[in-house]
Protein backbone atom coordinates (compact mmCIF):
# COMPACT_ATOMS: atom_id res chain seq x y z
CA UNK A 1 0.00 0.00 0.00
CA UNK A 2 1.50 3.23 -1.17
CA UNK A 3 1.48 6.05 2.10
CA UNK A 4 3.26 9.46 2.32
CA UNK A 5 6.17 10.09 4.42
CA UNK A 6 5.26 10.33 8.49
CA UNK A 7 4.91 14.33 8.51
CA UNK A 8 2.79 13.71 5.27
CA UNK A 9 5.95 15.08 2.64
CA UNK A 10 7.15 13.62 -0.37
CA UNK A 11 11.21 13.36 0.28
CA UNK A 12 13.83 14.98 -2.04
CA UNK A 13 16.95 12.77 -3.22
CA UNK A 14 19.23 14.12 -0.76
CA UNK A 15 22.07 14.29 -3.77
CA UNK A 16 21.85 14.86 -7.26
CA UNK A 17 21.67 11.79 -9.77
CA UNK A 18 24.65 12.33 -12.01
CA UNK A 19 23.44 11.16 -15.85
CA UNK A 20 24.92 7.70 -16.53
CA UNK A 21 27.36 7.45 -19.18
CA UNK A 22 25.32 4.50 -21.04
CA UNK A 23 22.45 6.59 -21.27
CA UNK A 24 21.66 10.42 -22.53
CA UNK A 25 20.82 13.00 -19.85
CA UNK A 26 17.49 13.49 -19.40
CA UNK A 27 15.66 16.46 -20.56
CA UNK A 28 14.31 16.70 -16.97
CA UNK A 29 17.95 16.71 -15.30
CA UNK A 30 17.98 20.72 -15.30
CA UNK A 31 14.84 21.39 -13.86
CA UNK A 32 15.76 18.34 -11.22
CA UNK A 33 18.96 20.74 -10.52
CA UNK A 34 16.83 24.13 -10.56
CA UNK A 35 14.35 22.91 -8.33
CA UNK A 36 16.60 21.36 -5.13
CA UNK A 37 17.38 25.18 -4.07
CA UNK A 38 13.96 26.35 -4.59
CA UNK A 39 12.62 23.34 -2.08
CA UNK A 40 14.97 24.00 0.53
CA UNK A 41 14.06 28.01 0.68
CA UNK A 42 9.90 26.87 0.99
CA UNK A 43 9.02 23.57 -1.12
CA UNK A 44 8.10 25.12 -4.73
CA UNK A 45 8.30 29.18 -4.69
CA UNK A 46 9.67 29.09 -8.48
CA UNK A 47 8.86 26.79 -11.08
CA UNK A 48 10.82 24.84 -13.50
CA UNK A 49 10.96 25.77 -17.53
CA UNK A 50 13.19 22.33 -18.97
CA UNK A 51 10.52 20.48 -20.19
CA UNK A 52 7.72 22.41 -22.50
CA UNK A 53 4.14 24.03 -21.03
CA UNK A 54 2.66 20.80 -19.72
CA UNK A 55 5.73 19.29 -18.20
CA UNK A 56 5.71 22.67 -16.21
CA UNK A 57 2.38 22.60 -14.97
CA UNK A 58 2.82 19.64 -13.61
CA UNK A 59 5.91 20.88 -11.56
CA UNK A 60 4.90 24.21 -10.66
CA UNK A 61 2.10 22.33 -8.27
CA UNK A 62 5.06 22.15 -5.70
CA UNK A 63 2.67 22.07 -2.94
CA UNK A 64 0.93 19.31 -4.40
CA UNK A 65 3.27 17.22 -5.15
CA UNK A 66 4.34 17.89 -1.27
CA UNK A 67 1.40 16.02 -0.53
CA UNK A 68 1.18 12.35 0.41
CA UNK A 69 -2.57 10.35 -0.13
CA UNK A 70 -4.59 11.37 2.79
CA UNK A 71 -5.96 7.85 3.00
CA UNK A 72 -4.27 4.32 1.85
CA UNK A 73 -4.72 3.69 -2.03
CA UNK A 74 -7.44 1.55 -3.49
CA UNK A 75 -6.50 -2.12 -3.77
CA UNK A 76 -6.93 -2.21 -7.87
CA UNK A 77 -5.17 1.50 -8.19
CA UNK A 78 -2.25 -0.07 -6.34
CA UNK A 79 -1.77 -3.28 -8.21
CA UNK A 80 -2.01 -1.00 -11.17
CA UNK A 81 0.68 1.57 -9.95
CA UNK A 82 2.28 -0.91 -9.34
CA UNK A 83 2.37 -2.95 -12.88
CA UNK A 84 3.11 0.35 -14.39
CA UNK A 85 5.70 0.85 -12.53
CA UNK A 86 7.29 -2.62 -13.30
CA UNK A 87 7.27 -2.14 -16.83
CA UNK A 88 8.79 1.22 -16.98
CA UNK A 89 11.65 0.14 -15.10
CA UNK A 90 13.11 -1.75 -18.16
CA UNK A 91 13.26 1.48 -19.64
CA UNK A 92 15.84 2.96 -17.16
CA UNK A 93 19.63 2.44 -16.01
CA UNK A 94 20.56 0.75 -13.06
CA UNK A 95 22.45 3.96 -11.80
CA UNK A 96 18.56 5.46 -11.98
CA UNK A 97 17.12 2.86 -9.99
CA UNK A 98 16.83 3.16 -5.98
CA UNK A 99 19.30 1.14 -3.96
CA UNK A 100 16.33 -1.06 -3.08
CA UNK A 101 14.96 -1.70 -6.63
CA UNK A 102 18.48 -2.43 -8.50
CA UNK A 103 18.19 -5.75 -7.41
CA UNK A 104 14.70 -6.46 -9.98
CA UNK A 105 16.55 -4.23 -12.83
CA UNK A 106 17.10 -7.52 -14.92
CA UNK A 107 13.51 -9.24 -13.95
CA UNK A 108 10.71 -9.63 -16.00
CA UNK A 109 7.80 -7.13 -15.59
CA UNK A 110 5.30 -9.82 -13.95
CA UNK A 111 8.49 -11.01 -11.39
CA UNK A 112 8.90 -6.63 -11.05
CA UNK A 113 5.71 -6.84 -10.03
CA UNK A 114 5.38 -10.28 -8.05
CA UNK A 115 8.56 -10.07 -5.70
CA UNK A 116 9.36 -5.96 -5.79
CA UNK A 117 5.22 -4.51 -5.42
CA UNK A 118 6.33 -3.16 -1.74
CA UNK A 119 9.64 -1.82 -2.50
CA UNK A 120 8.38 -0.26 -5.72
CA UNK A 121 5.47 1.25 -3.93
CA UNK A 122 7.90 2.71 -1.08
CA UNK A 123 10.06 4.25 -3.99
CA UNK A 124 7.67 5.89 -5.83
CA UNK A 125 5.91 7.27 -2.37
CA UNK A 126 9.75 8.14 -0.54
CA UNK A 127 11.30 9.18 -3.72
CA UNK A 128 10.05 12.60 -5.77
CA UNK A 129 13.41 11.89 -8.44
CA UNK A 130 12.35 8.13 -8.88
CA UNK A 131 8.68 9.08 -9.31
CA UNK A 132 9.61 11.83 -12.04
CA UNK A 133 11.61 9.31 -13.83
CA UNK A 134 8.50 6.75 -14.08
CA UNK A 135 6.66 10.10 -14.94
CA UNK A 136 9.22 10.01 -18.07
CA UNK A 137 8.60 6.50 -18.95
CA UNK A 138 4.74 6.84 -18.98
CA UNK A 139 4.60 9.90 -21.04
CA UNK A 140 6.52 8.26 -23.40
CA UNK A 141 4.31 4.59 -23.31
CA UNK A 142 1.17 6.55 -22.99
CA UNK A 143 1.55 9.97 -24.39
CA UNK A 144 -2.34 10.48 -25.05
CA UNK A 145 -3.62 9.54 -21.18
CA UNK A 146 -0.21 11.91 -19.47
CA UNK A 147 -1.10 14.40 -22.20
CA UNK A 148 -5.10 14.71 -21.06
CA UNK A 149 -4.50 14.38 -17.18
CA UNK A 150 -1.69 17.06 -17.70
CA UNK A 151 -4.18 19.10 -18.99
CA UNK A 152 -6.74 18.50 -16.55
CA UNK A 153 -9.63 16.67 -18.87
CA UNK A 154 -8.56 13.24 -18.46
CA UNK A 155 -10.70 11.15 -21.06
CA UNK A 156 -14.48 9.78 -20.17
CA UNK A 157 -13.72 6.60 -21.61
CA UNK A 158 -10.67 5.52 -20.01
CA UNK A 159 -10.22 2.88 -17.14
CA UNK A 160 -10.89 4.65 -13.80
CA UNK A 161 -8.64 2.54 -12.32
CA UNK A 162 -5.69 3.27 -15.40
CA UNK A 163 -6.41 7.20 -15.16
CA UNK A 164 -5.34 7.11 -10.91
CA UNK A 165 -2.83 5.19 -11.23
CA UNK A 166 -1.11 7.35 -14.11
CA UNK A 167 -2.69 10.20 -12.00
CA UNK A 168 -0.32 9.46 -8.56
CA UNK A 169 2.82 9.01 -10.38
CA UNK A 170 2.08 12.08 -12.41
CA UNK A 171 0.96 14.22 -9.47
CA UNK A 172 -1.65 16.96 -11.57
CA UNK A 173 -3.83 19.06 -10.75
CA UNK A 174 -6.57 17.21 -8.23
CA UNK A 175 -5.07 14.19 -8.45
CA UNK A 176 -6.47 13.13 -4.77
CA UNK A 177 -9.72 13.47 -6.47
CA UNK A 178 -9.26 11.22 -9.49
CA UNK A 179 -7.84 8.77 -7.06
CA UNK A 180 -10.18 8.73 -5.03
CA UNK A 181 -12.70 8.38 -7.55
CA UNK A 182 -11.22 5.30 -8.77
CA UNK A 183 -11.87 3.92 -5.01
CA UNK A 184 -15.42 4.55 -5.33
CA UNK A 185 -15.99 3.56 -8.68
CA UNK A 186 -14.34 0.11 -7.36
CA UNK A 187 -16.29 -0.22 -4.36
CA UNK A 188 -19.52 0.27 -6.67
CA UNK A 189 -18.34 -2.54 -9.04
CA UNK A 190 -17.58 -4.76 -5.28
CA UNK A 191 -20.91 -3.59 -4.52
CA UNK A 192 -23.21 -4.43 -7.77
CA UNK A 193 -21.36 -7.76 -7.72
CA UNK A 194 -22.31 -8.57 -4.19
CA UNK A 195 -25.68 -7.87 -5.01
CA UNK A 196 -25.81 -9.87 -8.10
CA UNK A 197 -23.96 -13.02 -6.05
CA UNK A 198 -26.79 -12.29 -3.19
CA UNK A 199 -29.91 -12.07 -5.93
CA UNK A 200 -28.55 -15.76 -7.13
CA UNK A 201 -28.03 -17.08 -4.02
CA UNK A 202 -31.67 -15.85 -2.95
CA UNK A 203 -32.55 -17.62 -6.15
CA UNK A 204 -30.48 -21.30 -4.88
CA UNK A 205 -32.20 -21.16 -1.64
CA UNK A 206 -35.63 -20.37 -2.95
CA UNK A 207 -35.72 -23.33 -5.23
CA UNK A 208 -33.87 -25.28 -2.09
CA UNK A 209 -36.81 -24.38 -0.22
CA UNK A 210 -39.30 -25.68 -2.69
CA UNK A 211 -37.62 -28.92 -3.22
CA UNK A 212 -37.26 -29.00 0.58
CA UNK A 213 -41.45 -28.64 0.42
CA UNK A 214 -41.24 -31.40 -1.70
CA UNK A 215 -39.77 -33.92 -0.33
CA UNK A 216 -41.91 -32.96 3.12
CA UNK A 217 -45.02 -33.80 1.41
CA UNK A 218 -43.44 -37.09 -0.16
CA UNK A 219 -42.09 -38.29 3.17
CA UNK A 220 -45.37 -37.69 4.49
CA UNK A 221 -47.66 -39.82 1.91
CA UNK A 222 -45.00 -42.49 2.81
CA UNK A 223 -45.52 -42.08 6.30
CA UNK A 224 -49.21 -42.19 5.96
CA UNK A 225 -48.67 -45.34 3.29
CA UNK A 226 -46.61 -46.83 6.10
CA UNK A 227 -49.12 -45.87 9.07
CA UNK A 228 -52.00 -48.05 7.16
CA UNK A 229 -49.83 -51.13 6.70
CA UNK A 230 -48.68 -50.94 9.97
CA UNK A 231 -52.38 -51.19 11.07
CA UNK A 232 -52.80 -53.69 8.96
CA UNK A 233 -50.49 -55.50 10.48
CA UNK A 234 -51.32 -55.30 13.54
CA UNK A 235 -54.82 -56.61 13.03
CA UNK A 236 -53.23 -59.73 11.31
CA UNK A 237 -51.13 -60.00 14.59
CA UNK A 238 -54.01 -59.90 16.61
CA UNK A 239 -55.92 -62.80 14.54
CA UNK A 240 -52.82 -64.93 15.29
CA UNK A 241 -52.23 -64.19 18.65
CA UNK A 242 -55.96 -65.45 19.12
CA UNK A 243 -54.95 -68.38 17.17
CA UNK A 244 -51.75 -68.94 19.64
CA UNK A 245 -53.93 -68.68 22.51
CA UNK A 246 -56.34 -71.62 20.87
CA UNK A 247 -53.64 -73.66 20.25
CA UNK A 248 -52.09 -73.44 23.33
CA UNK A 249 -55.63 -74.68 25.63
CA UNK A 250 -55.42 -77.46 22.89
CA UNK A 251 -51.72 -77.93 24.22
CA UNK A 252 -52.58 -77.85 27.86
CA UNK A 253 -55.08 -80.59 26.91
CA UNK A 254 -52.69 -82.98 25.53
CA UNK A 255 -50.30 -82.57 28.28
CA UNK A 256 -52.60 -83.61 30.76
CA UNK A 257 -53.49 -87.20 28.64
CA UNK A 258 -49.27 -87.29 28.04
CA UNK A 259 -49.09 -87.28 31.78
CA UNK A 260 -51.57 -89.71 32.21
CA UNK A 261 -49.82 -92.37 29.91
CA UNK A 262 -46.72 -90.93 31.47
CA UNK A 263 -47.52 -93.14 34.71
CA UNK A 264 -48.62 -95.63 32.74
CA UNK A 265 -45.15 -95.85 31.19
CA UNK A 266 -43.38 -95.57 34.55
CA UNK A 267 -45.64 -99.02 36.33
CA UNK A 268 -45.04 -100.80 33.22
CA UNK A 269 -41.35 -99.33 32.91
CA UNK A 270 -41.11 -100.57 36.41
CA UNK A 271 -41.76 -104.04 35.55
CA UNK A 272 -39.47 -104.40 32.93
CA UNK A 273 -36.52 -103.22 34.95
CA UNK A 274 -36.02 -106.63 36.69
CA UNK A 275 -36.08 -108.18 33.49
CA UNK A 276 -33.38 -105.97 32.38
CA UNK A 277 -31.10 -106.28 35.89
CA UNK A 278 -31.10 -110.23 34.71
CA UNK A 279 -30.25 -108.99 31.31
CA UNK A 280 -27.60 -106.40 32.35
CA UNK A 281 -25.88 -108.82 34.76
CA UNK A 282 -25.70 -111.19 31.25
CA UNK A 283 -24.16 -108.18 29.52
CA UNK A 284 -21.58 -107.31 32.15
CA UNK A 285 -20.35 -110.94 31.60
CA UNK A 286 -20.09 -110.29 28.27
CA UNK A 287 -18.43 -107.25 28.34
CA UNK A 288 -15.76 -108.70 30.52
CA UNK A 289 -14.93 -111.24 27.77
CA UNK A 290 -15.28 -108.11 25.21
CA UNK A 291 -12.48 -106.05 27.21
CA UNK A 292 -10.48 -109.47 27.57
CA UNK A 293 -10.56 -109.81 23.96
CA UNK A 294 -9.66 -106.34 23.04
CA UNK A 295 -6.84 -105.95 25.94
CA UNK A 296 -5.30 -109.03 23.66
CA UNK A 297 -5.88 -107.16 20.36
CA UNK A 298 -4.52 -104.04 21.91
CA UNK A 299 -1.41 -106.09 22.60
CA UNK A 300 -1.38 -107.11 19.01
CA UNK A 301 -1.56 -103.89 17.64
CA UNK A 302 0.71 -101.96 19.78
CA UNK A 303 3.11 -102.06 17.38
CA UNK A 304 1.24 -100.21 14.80
CA UNK A 305 -0.38 -97.85 16.96
CA UNK A 306 2.61 -95.19 18.35
CA UNK A 307 0.17 -92.46 17.90
CA UNK A 308 -2.22 -93.86 20.13
CA UNK A 309 0.71 -95.43 21.87
CA UNK A 310 2.42 -91.79 22.94
CA UNK A 311 -1.40 -90.41 23.62
CA UNK A 312 -1.71 -93.20 26.34
CA UNK A 313 1.92 -92.94 27.35
CA UNK A 314 0.95 -89.07 28.28
CA UNK A 315 -2.00 -90.21 30.29
CA UNK A 316 -0.45 -92.00 32.41
CA UNK A 317 2.76 -89.30 32.88
CA UNK A 318 -0.30 -86.80 33.83
CA UNK A 319 -1.84 -89.36 36.39
CA UNK A 320 1.45 -90.29 37.50
CA UNK A 321 2.54 -86.39 37.94
CA UNK A 322 -0.85 -85.88 40.08
CA UNK A 323 -0.33 -88.69 42.12
CA UNK A 324 3.26 -87.62 42.92
CA UNK A 325 1.44 -84.17 43.42
CA UNK A 326 -0.87 -85.53 45.49
CA UNK A 327 1.89 -87.02 47.36
CA UNK A 328 3.73 -84.12 48.31
CA UNK A 329 0.74 -82.40 49.06
CA UNK A 330 -0.19 -84.66 51.91
CA UNK A 331 3.38 -85.53 53.06
CA UNK A 332 2.83 -88.73 54.15
CA UNK A 333 5.03 -90.97 55.31
CA UNK A 334 6.20 -94.22 53.25
CA UNK A 335 4.02 -97.22 53.73
CA UNK A 336 3.02 -99.99 52.33
CA UNK A 337 -0.66 -100.27 53.56
CA UNK A 338 -3.10 -99.03 56.59
CA UNK A 339 -6.21 -100.22 58.46
CA UNK A 340 -8.20 -97.88 56.42
CA UNK A 341 -7.56 -98.55 53.20
CA UNK A 342 -10.06 -101.83 53.88
CA UNK A 343 -12.51 -99.95 54.34
CA UNK A 344 -14.76 -99.27 51.42
CA UNK A 345 -15.31 -95.61 50.39
CA UNK A 346 -15.58 -93.33 47.88
CA UNK A 347 -12.50 -91.78 47.15
CA UNK A 348 -11.58 -88.24 45.89
CA UNK A 349 -10.71 -87.21 42.17
CA UNK A 350 -8.22 -85.75 40.86
CA UNK A 351 -8.15 -81.74 40.21
CA UNK A 352 -9.26 -80.77 36.20
CA UNK A 353 -9.55 -77.14 34.67
CA UNK A 354 -13.27 -77.47 35.51
CA UNK A 355 -12.65 -77.49 39.28
CA UNK A 356 -10.93 -75.23 39.44
CA UNK A 357 -13.13 -72.86 37.53
CA UNK A 358 -15.30 -73.51 40.08
CA UNK A 359 -12.91 -71.54 42.48
CA UNK A 360 -13.77 -68.12 43.99
CA UNK A 361 -11.37 -66.32 41.05
CA UNK A 362 -12.70 -64.31 38.80
CA UNK A 363 -12.29 -64.78 34.83
CA UNK A 364 -9.75 -62.33 34.39
CA UNK A 365 -7.81 -62.37 37.56
CA UNK A 366 -4.19 -63.89 36.12
CA UNK A 367 -4.02 -65.98 39.32
CA UNK A 368 -6.73 -68.45 37.43
CA UNK A 369 -4.26 -69.03 34.31
CA UNK A 370 -1.55 -69.44 37.22
CA UNK A 371 -3.60 -72.52 38.62
CA UNK A 372 -4.41 -73.70 35.81
CA UNK A 373 -0.84 -74.20 34.34
CA UNK A 374 0.43 -75.82 37.74
CA UNK A 375 -2.02 -79.08 37.18
CA UNK A 376 0.39 -81.98 36.21
CA UNK A 377 1.21 -81.98 32.63
CA UNK A 378 -0.67 -79.13 31.36
CA UNK A 379 -1.13 -77.76 27.85
CA UNK A 380 -1.39 -74.49 26.81
CA UNK A 381 -2.76 -73.98 23.40
CA UNK A 382 -2.64 -69.68 22.15
CA UNK A 383 -4.31 -68.51 19.33
CA UNK A 384 -1.89 -66.21 18.31
CA UNK A 385 -3.42 -63.28 16.03
CA UNK A 386 -6.13 -62.98 18.26
CA UNK A 387 -4.45 -62.69 21.74
CA UNK A 388 -2.04 -59.93 19.67
CA UNK A 389 -4.74 -58.15 17.97
CA UNK A 390 -6.21 -57.62 21.24
CA UNK A 391 -2.89 -56.53 23.12
CA UNK A 392 -1.24 -54.40 20.53
CA UNK A 393 -3.26 -53.74 17.19
CA UNK A 394 -1.34 -50.96 15.80
CA UNK A 395 2.00 -53.02 15.79
CA UNK A 396 2.87 -54.86 12.50
CA UNK A 397 2.19 -58.52 12.29
CA UNK A 398 6.23 -59.76 12.57
CA UNK A 399 6.87 -57.24 15.59
CA UNK A 400 3.10 -58.80 17.12
CA UNK A 401 4.30 -62.32 16.72
CA UNK A 402 7.84 -61.70 18.21
CA UNK A 403 6.35 -59.87 21.32
CA UNK A 404 3.80 -62.52 22.11
CA UNK A 405 6.53 -65.32 22.15
CA UNK A 406 8.72 -63.54 23.25
CA UNK A 407 6.15 -63.45 26.60
CA UNK A 408 4.92 -67.17 26.16
CA UNK A 409 8.91 -68.43 26.89
CA UNK A 410 9.19 -66.52 29.96
CA UNK A 411 5.69 -67.96 30.98
CA UNK A 412 6.65 -71.54 29.40
CA UNK A 413 10.05 -71.50 31.89
CA UNK A 414 8.03 -70.42 34.73
CA UNK A 415 5.24 -73.13 34.76
CA UNK A 416 6.77 -75.78 33.14
CA UNK A 417 4.14 -76.19 31.16
CA UNK A 418 3.57 -77.03 27.47
CA UNK A 419 2.98 -74.21 25.15
CA UNK A 420 1.36 -74.29 21.83
CA UNK A 421 1.34 -71.00 19.55
CA UNK A 422 -1.01 -71.16 16.29
CA UNK A 423 -0.86 -68.48 13.59
CA UNK A 424 -3.16 -68.54 10.74
CA UNK A 425 -1.40 -69.48 7.61
CA UNK A 426 -4.68 -69.48 5.65
CA UNK A 427 -3.10 -66.27 3.15
CA UNK A 428 0.37 -67.00 3.34
CA UNK A 429 2.09 -67.18 -0.38
CA UNK A 430 5.74 -68.82 1.85
CA UNK A 431 6.64 -69.81 5.17
CA UNK A 432 7.15 -67.45 8.04
CA UNK A 433 10.80 -67.16 8.59
CA UNK A 434 11.03 -67.22 12.57
CA UNK A 435 13.35 -68.73 14.99
CA UNK A 436 10.52 -70.21 17.73
CA UNK A 437 11.55 -69.95 21.71
CA UNK A 438 12.76 -72.22 23.95
CA UNK A 439 10.04 -74.12 25.50
CA UNK A 440 7.75 -72.36 22.94
CA UNK A 441 5.92 -75.07 19.77
CA UNK A 442 4.77 -72.68 17.27
CA UNK A 443 2.64 -73.43 14.58
CA UNK A 444 1.02 -71.73 11.44
CA UNK A 445 -2.07 -73.32 9.67
CA UNK A 446 -1.67 -74.67 5.90
CA UNK A 447 -3.27 -73.12 3.01
CA UNK A 448 -7.02 -73.59 2.87
CA UNK A 449 -6.95 -73.90 6.64
CA UNK A 450 -7.83 -71.69 9.46
CA UNK A 451 -5.65 -71.24 12.89
CA UNK A 452 -9.17 -72.26 14.11
CA UNK A 453 -9.55 -75.50 12.76
CA UNK A 454 -5.89 -76.18 13.83
CA UNK A 455 -6.49 -75.33 17.38
CA UNK A 456 -9.67 -77.61 17.56
CA UNK A 457 -7.29 -80.20 16.54
CA UNK A 458 -5.12 -80.00 18.72
CA UNK A 459 -7.21 -80.34 20.87
CA UNK A 460 -8.76 -83.76 19.86
CA UNK A 461 -5.50 -85.10 19.37
CA UNK A 462 -4.71 -84.66 23.45
CA UNK A 463 -5.75 -87.74 25.24
CA UNK A 464 -9.58 -87.37 27.68
CA UNK A 465 -8.25 -86.50 31.16
CA UNK A 466 -5.05 -84.29 29.55
CA UNK A 467 -5.54 -80.43 31.06
CA UNK A 468 -6.04 -78.26 27.78
CA UNK A 469 -5.96 -74.47 28.68
CA UNK A 470 -7.09 -72.34 25.12
CA UNK A 471 -6.53 -69.16 25.32
CA UNK A 472 -8.49 -67.16 22.97
CA UNK A 473 -11.34 -64.51 22.76
CA UNK A 474 -13.15 -66.05 19.37
CA UNK A 475 -16.48 -67.54 21.27
CA UNK A 476 -16.99 -69.82 18.29
CA UNK A 477 -13.23 -71.79 19.18
CA UNK A 478 -13.83 -71.22 22.81
CA UNK A 479 -17.34 -73.36 22.58
CA UNK A 480 -15.57 -76.33 20.36
CA UNK A 481 -12.87 -76.45 22.78
CA UNK A 482 -14.82 -76.60 25.89
CA UNK A 483 -16.88 -79.45 23.87
CA UNK A 484 -13.89 -81.15 23.64
CA UNK A 485 -13.11 -81.18 27.21
CA UNK A 486 -10.38 -77.84 26.99
CA UNK A 487 -10.75 -75.23 28.94
CA UNK A 488 -10.87 -72.38 27.55
CA UNK A 489 -10.28 -68.52 29.18
CA UNK A 490 -9.90 -64.88 27.01
CA UNK A 491 -6.82 -63.37 25.62
CA UNK A 492 -7.06 -60.46 27.99
CA UNK A 493 -6.29 -62.86 30.78
CA UNK A 494 -2.97 -63.93 29.28
CA UNK A 495 -1.88 -60.16 28.05
CA UNK A 496 -2.53 -59.35 32.00
CA UNK A 497 -0.41 -62.34 32.92
CA UNK A 498 2.12 -61.64 30.30
CA UNK A 499 1.81 -57.52 32.00
CA UNK A 500 2.36 -59.04 35.34
CA UNK A 501 5.84 -60.38 34.78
Amino acid sequence: MVQGTGDGEEREPSTSHAASPDRPESPRGPAEAGRAPEQGQGHGQGQSHGHGEGHGQSRSQGGADAEGFERPLPEKVRRRVVALTGEALGGLTVNELPAPLRQYARFTPQRRTKFGANAMAASLEGDGAFRERIAEQLRERLPELTEALTSGTPPPAADPVDVAAVAYVLRPVDWHKLVAAAGEEAQRAQAEQAGEEAQRELARLRSELAAARTAVRTETERGRGELEAVRKELESTQRKLRSAQSDVKRGEAETRKLRSDLEALRSSAAAERTSADSESRRLRARLAEAESALEAGRRAAREGRSVEDMRVRLLLDTVLDAAQGLRRELALPPTTSRPAETVDAVEPGSMTPRDIAARALSETDPELLDQLLSLPQSHLVVDGYNVTKTGYPTMPLDKQRLRLLGGLAGLAAQSGAEVTCVFDGAELAAPVLLAPPRGVRVLFSKPGQTADELIRRLVRAEPEGRPVVVVSSDREVADGCAAAGARPVASTLLLRRLGRT
